[in-house]
């Protein structure tokens, strides 16, 4: 059983709809989610915000929280799970900000991605750090990584 359907199982046996908020990613969560038929009944959108405008204007962010602590931060990866659960009827909403690479720098070097998980139990972030191992492994290692913690939410692992 692979990890996207393990997730939409799990969403479906506890009725509850799922959000993405992706910059790095590109909308790989909601597509690796979707790619599944009868998805639909518990995905409820996702949000490719790339740009801060984005963040800004379809999550909510704060201006502020971009400027104190840069795109790439667990404070706006939480700002964006919440957001996303405020602007979809889901109860669950993953957000995933890094930096996918090439480049980086000494203090967000590429293969830094930050989490946020937002339902009904508050908000939770946190920072893998994938390492420089190639803009798509990074991207794929984040994809897969969100989905874990969607899973862990919704089955209590």
């Amino acid at each position: 059983m692979s990890l996207p359907f393990s997730v939409l199982e799990a969403a479906k046996a506890r009725g509850m709809m799922i959000a993405t908020a992706e910059s790095c990613t590109g909308g790989m969560v909601a597509a690796a989610l979707t790619d599944i038929p009868g998805s639909s009944a518990v995905v409820d959108r996702g949000m490719v915000t790339y740009t801060n405008a984005a963040k800004v204007e379809m999550l909510g962010v704060a201006q502020s929280t971009l400027d104190t602590h840069g795109a790439v931060s667990e404070q706006i990866a939480a700002e964006m799970a919440t957001g996303a659960l405020h602007q979809s009827h889901a109860q669950l909403a993953v957000a995933i900000t890094g930096i996918a690479g090439p480049g980086g720098s000494e203090h967000k070097p590429e293969g830094r991605v930050c989490f946020g998980l937002a339902g009904p139990d508050g908000v939770t972030t946190q920072t893998v750090e994938f390492g420089a191992v190639g803009r798509a492994n990074v991207r794929a290692s984040a994809r897969d990584h969100a989905l874990g913690l969607l899973l862990g939410a919704l089955t209590g692992i």
